[in-house]
């Protein structure tokens, strides 16, 4: 796995602050609705996905989209009820776990390629040890020089990233980083 060095967490400290410095307090408010509603029933519906969609700012009138209309709300939260048991299964790795989540989440309309959006719903389903992914992220991960290919299970092997970052600014500051905390981090550092 990659190192982490002090240049590197002193990067992703400063793009963080500044994350949080043009941040409203309602920025994540879906979010953290979304992950309650997933708590309280154990799944993910088409209105927690449609409320993701739009807070990670997506364009709904797309082919994906009417194909998951078009499945049953049932189908969605049977499916989703595995991706959430996944998600926070805490007997092997982070990146396991998010890895089976994602494969699980893969068989909806939409799901079958791409991790922005699914990575929003893994991270809704786990907020507590899981991140988001998207282009942003994507950047700011190449702007600290690591690596994260586009083959099959690139979630996954993000969430290994977050992890050894999550890792590094412990080990380096002794302040403790989530999941979350890292993904912002790399998204301002994207932008």
């Amino acid at each position: 796995m990659e190192e982490i060095g002090r240049v590197a967490v002193e990067r992703l400290f400063a793009a963080h602050e500044e994350f949080l410095s043009a941040a409203t307090e309602a920025y994540d408010e879906v979010l953290e609705q979304v992950a309650r509603r997933i708590r309280e029933s154990g799944s993910v519906g088409k209105l927690d996905i449609g409320a993701l969609v739009f807070w990670k700012r997506l364009n709904a009138s797309t082919k994906w989209v009417r194909r998951l209309m078009d499945t049953s709300d049932e189908e969605v939260r049977r499916i989703t009820r595995d991706v959430v048991v996944a998600a926070n299964d805490l007997t092997g790795t982070v990146s396991d776990a998010a890895a089976e989540a994602r494969r699980l989440l893969s068989p909806l309309p939409g799901f079958a390629r791409g991790d922005a959006v699914a990575s929003a719903v893994i991270y809704a389903a786990a907020p507590d040890r899981m991140a988001v992914y998207d282009r942003r992220a994507q950047r700011g991960l190449e702007r600290l020089g690591l690596i994260l290919t586009t083959k099959p299970g690139r979630y996954g092997r993000y969430m290994e990233l977050v992890e050894t970052v999550r890792t590094a600014v412990t080990e380096q500051s002794g302040i403790s980083w989530t999941a979350r905390h890292v993904d912002l981090a790399f998204f301002q550092l994207g932008r």
